[in-house]
């Protein structure tokens, strides 16, 4: 019977050894708005979850969707333009 550890140590050893690089560190950067506004949106939502929604809370949700919906119209073109050269 062959144990199974010595298999997952040549497995598990070399995911767990690099750091990101500069390009995903960019990428990352580049897709910040977009995070901090899903955490904002999600942060709405949780606060309604033990309780009914107000109209303020629905407000403060719906802006929410919109900001996110605008970060990612903004990534979207940034990335278009990039692709397309920049020119409009």
């Amino acid at each position: 019977m062959k144990t199974i550890a010595a298999l997952q140590d040549l497995v598990t050893a070399a995911s767990l050894d690099g750091e990101p690089s500069a390009a995903e560190l960019d990428a990352i950067e580049l897709e910040m708005p977009v995070i901090r506004a899903e955490v904002e949106l999600l942060d709405a939502q949780i606060m309604t979850l033990d309780r009914p929604s107000s109209e303020l809370d629905e407000r403060r949700i719906r802006r929410a969707r919109n900001r996110v919906m605008a970060a990612r119209r903004d990534l979207t073109n940034r990335a278009t333009a990039t692709l397309t050269g920049g020119a409009a």
